[in-house]
């Protein structure tokens, strides 16, 4: 089953937006309650060109969608969303957070006005107070904890706490460490003022926190060292994260646990998540890398699956998480790049954008998106090298700096899944201890277990393909895996 989340004031796409259909294994139920995760769709309306409230909602059920999420509370959605048996997220936007933390008898008056005047004819299972507010150029953030505090008061006055959970969607900008995995953090600066206090509210409410997490735009950035199969769900090797020995298939996976861990760190990890925003745009300017129709397909139409089969995360392999998929619509309205028009799953007149299942029985019949090869990084150049039948090496470049070998050699261990056993303490490579040594020994790992691929020995300037056996004391360079 499919559930879609409906939205009209959004904050820049830049920092993340959802928009997924959404569904349960065998029933649609409250996230982390169920067997399977359970997907929703985000309802844009940055437009001038939509279908009618009425006619959206028969889209989403002729879909199968069962879970809506909503960027406001605007009545004419809500009033179409009345016994259609789909569950809503609304939303309380950002200008509001200031006078709903100071008043709580306004926090009060939108709740009556806004939830309790339509539910349960209209099913509304969560309010999203603010959206990631810590970017919002307003600088509203103190306001949040007092809001959600003030707003979940509001709902134990008319006895709908149980039934209706209150969070807030931050951006992934809010962590300090998201890579890899294992060393997730939050923000130093807001950890104490706004971070702890968010977690203890959602504890004590027996709440989960909303995330927004575009793996998109990771890739977009870094697709000189990201496999675009890694990103889109594809077949690929994995990547071990070094920290905890956990290996990952896909970077929305690695994204949603760096999350898990950075509230591990605080002593929250009894708490659930809820995707509030994912999702890849089919169409984007020239420098936006990764944008297509076909991207988008493989990456929606592959965590569709992820979801509907029951799988976690690594890290949480038995964690139910609801997931949103920015967008309904495309929206014609929307600023930005061209990008921030083209993540609908649909275009205005209800047609798909592309096809993908929506159901479990869809997901049945279709095989996984974008098909199944093994994963490699997007070359710089593209094609594959001439001499990739000979003999050649990765080495490492002295003239990049400490700082750009440092990074790339993390990346290289990492997430590139570089064989950096061997540059440990006692290891036959760990002399001589420089870094330019290590980073040569794990650029060149990468680059033969990618094939010699002609774009997997650059990262970024920081390496260079030699054609003889590389010396760094009696280490030996492998030519193929």
């Amino acid at each position: 089953m499919l559930c879609f989340c409906f939205f009209q004031n959004q904050s820049n796409h830049s920092m993340g937006r959802v928009t997924i259909p959404c569904f349960l294994l065998l029933l649609c139920i409250f996230a982390f309650a169920a067997d399977a995760g359970s997907f929703g769709v985000n309802y844009g309306r940055v437009a001038n060109n939509l279908p009618s409230a009425v006619s959206v909602v028969q889209l989403l059920k002729s879909q199968g969608l069962e879970r809506v999420k909503l960027y406001d509370t605007d009545p004419s959605v809500l009033k179409a969303l009345a016994g259609s048996g789909i569950k809503v997220v609304v939303d309380l936007p950002n200008e509001k957070l200031y006078i709903a933390a100071k008043r709580p008898s306004f926090a009060y008056a939108w709740v009556q006005k806004n939830v309790v005047a339509y539910y349960p004819a209209t099913q509304i299972h969560a309010i999203a107070v603010g959206n990631e507010v810590f970017v919002d150029p307003d600088n509203v953030t103190e306001y949040l904890v007092p809001a959600m505090k003030n707003v979940q008061a509001a709902l134990v006055k008319f006895n709908l706490h149980s039934s209706v959970k209150v969070s807030s969607p931050i951006a992934l900008s809010a962590l300090q460490n998201s890579y890899p995995s294992s060393a997730g953090s939050f923000k130093p600066e807001l950890i104490e003022t706004v971070i702890k206090p968010m977690l203890d509210f959602l504890r004590q409410t027996g709440s989960y926190l909303m995330v927004n997490a575009y793996p998109f735009f990771a890739y977009s950035a870094n697709a000189d060292v990201i496999s675009l199969d890694y990103a889109l769900f594809r077949e690929n090797p994995g990547v071990v994260d070094a920290g905890n020995g956990l290996r990952y298939f896909n970077l929305f996976d690695a994204q949603v646990d760096a999350v898990f861990e950075a509230m591990s760190a605080l002593k929250f990890d009894d708490l659930g998540m809820m995707v509030t925003e994912t999702g890849w745009p089919s169409k984007g300017d020239e420098n936006e890398v990764g944008a297509s129709e076909e991207n988008a397909a493989a990456y929606n139409g592959n965590l569709v699956r992820k979801i509907l089969t029951a799988e976690g995360t690594p890290l949480r392999p038995k964690a139910d998480i609801e997931v949103y998929l920015f967008a309904l619509f495309n929206e014609n309205k929307k600023p930005g790049p061209s990008s921030e028009r083209n993540y609908g799953l649909f275009y205005p007149n209800e047609e798909k954008v592309y096809d993908i299942p929506f159901t479990l029985e869809g997901v049945k019949q279709h095989k996984p998106v974008g098909g199944g090869g093994k994963s490699q990084v997007a070359p710089v150049k593209g094609g594959v090298s001439t001499s990739s039948s000979g003999q050649t090496w990765c080495v490492a470049n002295g003239k990049a700096g400490q700082k750009r070998l440092q990074v790339a050699l993390d990346y290289a261990c990492g997430e590139g899944g570089a064989d950096c056993a061997q540059i440990q303490p006692g290891s036959p490579c760990y002399d001589p201890n420089t870094l330019e040594a290590h980073a040569s020994f794990a650029f060149n790992s990468y680059y033969q277990k990618k094939g010699r691929v002609m774009g997997t020995c650059d990262f970024q300037g920081s390496a260079y393909v030699v054609t003889q056996p590389p010396k760094f004391g009696k280490c030996e360079f492998p030519t193929g895996y």
